[in-house]
């Protein structure tokens, strides 16, 4: 069996993930499309992780993107997760894993209204959903508080988990909001304040074309495999969320080809893609809580040294703000009250890997201005770095 060992997996991530300086493009479609799906938990992640891949790094270029061409657009659809897709690529996304979800969120939602007691059932939720469409459609993007004022029945509270431990007392307004948006027929749009803020304005959208959920896994297993392989059915199954079948269904389908990986174990490559990757020049990155380049597996040990974990992950697996010298983790990074990035290597990496990240803090401080950038996941050396 062809052997990928560490390095030359290295090497494919700096040049596929689009981080080797001359692998930068100029479209944030370009970048979506080169790491698959970008993390859009936090808000600020799109951004970040765009404009380290971008040659000219610019906040428009990403709006754009999202709000004016809507060539990006947000799913929760992998792991239960919001994820930031190509357009084009959205069908696929939503067949695989967004519908799934999507019927998740609403059987949820059912349940909680039944075990409420006030009588709210499908009835009420679909005859909510259809005042929420029509006020979108008077009024334009809207906000869940400006939704609420236009929709009483967004002002309901319900208890979830009564008679339990966990029992609270919440409004529906963000829990019905989201099953729309599961189900594609509506979309964020701006937000209100910076590119950081998570508090988006909603639109109406269309759902997307249906597409076979299987074809669908096997494309969407092609497009990862391109971009992460080598990888194992465990790294497929974590990123994807699908069940150990699935997940060897849609190798089988979309062709993938064993290969062994130097810790031993057997990985996957998409269909012709077993052959050296050709070298790229030294490479510095800045990359922000949650990027795929440090999410995209689940065994991250052919670029994250096991003593770095510690330092860089929250307490739920959450990974913060990473330096990376040539395609593996070395450090961690924040930001100074105005703005301005601060490090700390954790890896010994000799003076021409420390100015080359000089030059990528001060190439982030550029596009980033005076913006602060708080993770939502904050990591024991972030919290240092900022105190």
């Amino acid at each position: 069996m062809h052997v990928i060992d560490d390095a030359q997996r290295r090497v494919r991530l700096g040049r596929r993930h689009l981080l080797a300086p001359s692998g930068r493009v100029s479209s944030a479609v370009a970048v979506a499309d080169a790491v698959v799906a970008l993390h859009a938990t936090d808000a600020a992640t799109v951004f970040l992780s765009t404009c380290a891949r971008l040659s000219e790094a610019a906040v428009e270029t990403v709006e754009r993107a999202l709000y004016e061409d809507v060539s990006l657009v947000r799913l929760l659809s992998m792991r239960n997760t919001l994820f930031t897709v190509p357009a084009g690529l959205a069908p696929c996304v939503a067949a695989s894993n967004a519908h799934a979800v999507a019927a998740k969120e609403r059987r949820s939602l059912l349940k909680h209204l039944r075990d409420d007691g006030n009588g709210l059932d499908g009835e009420w939720l679909t005859t909510t959903e259809r005042e929420v469409l029509a006020a979108l459609a008077a009024r334009g993007p809207a906000t869940g508080i400006e939704l609420s004022a236009a929709v009483p029945a967004l002002r309901t509270k319900i208890t979830i988990f009564p008679g339990k431990k966990q029992e609270a007392v919440q409004g529906v307004a963000t829990r019905v909001l989201r099953v729309l948006a599961a189900d594609g027929r509506i979309r964020r749009d701006r937000p209100r304040g910076s590119w950081t803020s998570s508090q988006f304005r909603w639109t109406v959208s269309e759902p997307w074309p249906a597409r076979h959920p299987a074809e669908a896994q096997a494309e969407l297993t092609r497009r990862w495999l391109h971009s992460y392989g080598p990888a194992t059915e465990a790294d497929l199954k974590w990123w994807t969320g699908w069940n150990l079948g699935q997940v060897r269904k849609a190798l089988t389908a979309s062709g993938a080809e064993e290969v062994g990986l130097q810790n031993g174990t057997t990985g996957w490559v998409a269909a012709g893609d077993a052959g050296p990757e050709p070298e790229v020049e030294p490479w510095a990155a800045l990359l922000p809580s949650l990027d795929p380049s440090a999410m995209g597996w689940a065994d991250r040990g052919f670029h994250l040294p096991a003593g770095h974990r510690a330092a860089l992950f929250d307490r739920a697996g959450n990974i913060g703000p990473t330096v990376w010298w040539n395609g593996e983790i070395v450090g961690g990074w924040a930001q100074h009250a105005n703005g301005e990035p601060v490090w700390r290597l954790l890896s010994d990496i000799g003076r021409d890997a420390t100015t080359a990240i000089e030059a990528e803090a001060s190439r982030l401080s550029a596009w980033v201005k005076d913006i602060r950038v708080t993770p939502r996941f904050r990591t024991p050396l972030e919290r240092e770095l900022t105190a």
